[in-house]
């Protein structure tokens, strides 16, 4: 398996993947390809460029109808293709479809539960508030670049603390928790964050970006990142969810 990971994203696709991933490289589809690339599994990437609004595509609703990616079909079932959209509920799958990236005892897989909903819930949506309101919105909103600064910082100080105890978000071992965030503190500085001020939380952030499936992941698919300043203003609405 270590020798088809090596291979370029292209060559690998040809290998029969077993999961088609529908994928945009922002932090939500990051999350699922660090952890395909940590547990090895074979996947082809489905590109939905939301700036030109494919996540709307009828054909993707089907099995997406939040129109949102990722989502996920795996075809490796012994039986019919199982779909799967939100990129919470596509990390418990994985580690649930390999056991992996999860702790097998009661407290430990609680742990990720709490900290993968944590995320799901507060870290991913407060920090793309702020992400937007400091860096895309079209005119500055000081309240709301001032209220969502604060609160990303104020996730970072739950981080910072837990992290002061635990090597990683859910305890003693690696897992999807901490996949499902590190995307999200990439940026960390356009959320109004000083990362200086949660030395934890950098060190956790070292210790993700070091590893060789985190790099695979964060990397896949870059070649269709887009300059959203030259978007229409049509996409810029569709992205932005002006219109559906």
């Amino acid at each position: 398996m270590l020798s088809t990971l090596l291979l370029p994203l292209k060559q690998r696709a040809r290998l029969n993947p077993m999961i088609d991933l529908y994928y945009w490289p922002t932090p939500n589809g990051h999350k699922i390809t660090i952890a395909l690339e940590e547990i090895g599994l074979d996947y082809t990437i489905k590109p939905v460029n939301i700036g030109k609004g494919e996540q709307f595509d009828p054909a993707f609703l089907a099995f997406s109808p939040n129109n949102r990616m990722p989502a996920i079909i795996d075809h490796d079932t012994g039986g019919e293709p199982v779909s799967v959209f939100e990129s919470g509920a596509i990390l418990l799958y994985l580690a649930e479809k390999t056991g992996k990236l999860m702790p097998g005892d009661t407290r430990g897989r609680t742990a990720v539960f709490e900290w993968l909903m944590w995320q799901m819930g507060g870290l991913g949506p407060m920090l793309g508030q702020a992400h937007h309101f400091n860096f895309y919105a079209p005119e500055r909103i000081p309240y709301a670049m001032d209220r969502y600064s604060k609160e990303s910082n104020r996730l970072y100080g739950v981080m910072e603390r837990r992290l002061a105890k635990t090597p990683w978000l859910a305890g003693e071992h690696y897992s999807i928790a901490d996949i499902a965030a590190y995307p999200w503190t990439r940026t960390y500085e356009r959320q109004g964050v000083a990362i200086e001020d949660y030395p934890n939380v950098k060190r956790w952030r070292q210790a993700m970006g070091d590893r060789p499936a985190v790099q695979a992941g964060m990397k896949a698919g870059a070649e269709l990142r887009e300059d959203l300043s030259k978007l229409s203003a049509e996409d810029w609405n569709k992205l932005f969810g002006k219109t559906s």
